[in-house]
């Protein structure tokens, strides 16, 4: 089967779904691979990075027409969208409950589309879980940004002018995101709290230095498939009652909070900013699904009540290179799991093909 590569058309992107060692690695499997000019380009991966590595670059239109699978990160663009032919396989993220009338104009195309975003999060598919790894650098990068933005440093510096005190940092999820978050802010010297709605959580946090700020929940039920189910109001107010102290006391608070095919919980309201240090810092990571912060917008950052609240869409994108390097690398898990012996395998028994399969044959199964 021949894989296509195509340049993503998301403005400010910068990742690409295959990079050149990936490509080789395709190859060595027996599959042929041909990428549109200057796909990994802003990724720092360049046309003869591919070639070296036996892929054939081409035109947008030639790769539609010659590969049986095209991969992307992103959602088919519109401008995508007329290449698609019959029998095609698209692969990458598709967000359908959210794009109902692109799936429909997939559809249209009598394609096949899975999405990467859905790949459950069970222990056979960790090497495919696209969301695991691109949030591991958003959580990162979160962190270096709000330490670019903050007036202080992270670390306990003692000098002779006298003793500068660490920076207090608070973290709201303690998903893939949020331990990554707490990892780096503690590499910086930072003193690190952290809260969220499921207490298994806690251990992982406390692995990691921070202090675990936890809310007693009426039910054990808050988590389904590795992510948080949507709280009431009443235990986000009992959340809001404890952590309020800390968030009060932080000079960098990143908020991580999604739940899974909603819109993302409100939970540092603009009464409680008013609260906060002069001066202080929130990075919300969620911004691009509604927001964890009631005054974040995205890609803004706003100045009130002596705050700084940053809404950054897409933070693996910042890090295109190693981003790439491990979505190509879910890409190639997942791929070479479907294929067998040339041919595509669809077998819906399988919980994590059932679980990505989107559209079949131009039958639409998940919007």
């Amino acid at each position: 089967m021949k894989i296509g590569i195509i340049k993503e058309l998301r403005p400010g992107e910068k990742r690409v779904a295959v990079t050149p060692q990936v490509a080789k690695d395709f190859i060595a499997r027996g599959f042929e691979v041909v990428a549109e000019h200057h796909a990994g380009l802003d990724s720092h991966f360049q046309d003869k990075d591919y070639e070296e590595a036996g892929v054939k670059i081409t035109d947008k239109a030639s790769v539609f027409r010659e590969a049986d699978i095209i991969v992307k990160v992103n959602p088919p663009a519109e401008d995508d969208l007329p290449y698609f032919r019959e029998g095609q396989i698209f692969i990458g993220l598709l967000f359908p409950y959210n794009n109902t009338e692109l799936i429909k104009q997939m559809a249209e195309k009598k394609i096949t589309a899975f999405a990467m975003e859905l790949i459950p999060r069970i222990s056979r598919a960790q090497n495919m879980d696209v969301l695991s790894s691109q949030s591991n650098l958003a959580g990162y990068k979160a962190v270096i940004i709000g330490a670019d933005a903050l007036e202080k440093i992270f670390p306990l510096m003692m000098t002779a002018a006298g003793t500068i005190r660490p920076a207090r940092v608070l973290i709201y999820g303690v998903g893939v995101a949020g331990l990554q978050a707490i990892a780096t802010a503690k590499r910086l010297g930072a003193v690190v709290e952290a809260t969220d709605i499921r207490p298994e959580t806690k251990e992982e946090a406390e692995s990691l230095g921070a202090k675990f700020l936890q809310v007693e929940a009426d039910t054990k039920d808050v988590s389904e498939g590795g992510y948080a189910k949507e709280a009431s109001e009443e235990f986000l107010r009992k959340q809001r009652e404890l952590v309020d102290n800390s968030l009060f006391q932080a000079d960098l608070v990143i908020t991580t909070a999604l739940v899974m095919g909603r819109k993302a919980p409100r939970l540092i309201t603009e009464e409680q900013i008013k609260q906060m240090k002069h001066g202080a810092v929130i990075v919300d990571m969620a911004v691009e699904q509604g927001g964890n912060v009631e005054l974040s917008q995205p890609d803004k950052i706003i100045e009130k009540h002596g705050v700084k609240i940053i809404g950054k869409t897409n933070l693996p994108s910042l890090l295109a290179v190693n981003a790439s390097e491990l979505y190509a690398k879910n890409m190639f898990n997942f791929v070479t799991f479907l294929v067998k012996d040339g041919q595509l395998n669809i077998d819906k028994e399988d919980e994590i093909i059932e679980g990505t399969l989107v559209i079949e044959n131009g039958n639409i199964l998940k919007s």
